[in-house]
């Protein structure tokens, strides 16, 4: 199970960090990362990054402005948003997938006013 939180209602320009929490699985070998829905569209991978290597991937539209991170100790997986937008505007989902298994949180709300 994923929890996720941090989201909110942010100014075009602002920051905000988004946390994610796994209980009952460990991040250990997993891909774990982040999508995000906007009204009307379909959900997109944002950012991943695989535990084995470390090797991270983010959609061109973020490149240089969000960072996403874990703490295996913790367990916790973050997205750390910088320089945001309007069109960042979307419920923020976590994800992790382990041996084959897909694993989500219930979604966080970002919303950027201009």
């Amino acid at each position: 199970q994923l929890q996720a939180s941090g989201g909110g209602l942010v100014q075009a320009g602002g920051s905000l960090r988004l946390s994610c929490r796994a209980s009952g699985f460990s991040f250990d070998n997993a891909i774990i990362g982040w999508f995000r829905q906007a009204p009307g569209k379909e959900r997109e991978g944002v950012a991943c990054i695989s535990q084995t290597d470390g090797r991270t991937y983010y959609v061109d539209s973020v490149k240089g402005r969000f960072t996403i991170s874990s703490d295996n100790a913790e367990n916790t997986e973050y997205l750390q948003l910088n320089n945001l937008t309007p069109e960042d505007t979307a419920v923020y989902y976590c994800n992790a997938m382990k041996y084959g298994l897909h694993y989500w949180g219930k979604g966080t709300q970002v919303t950027v006013s201009s």
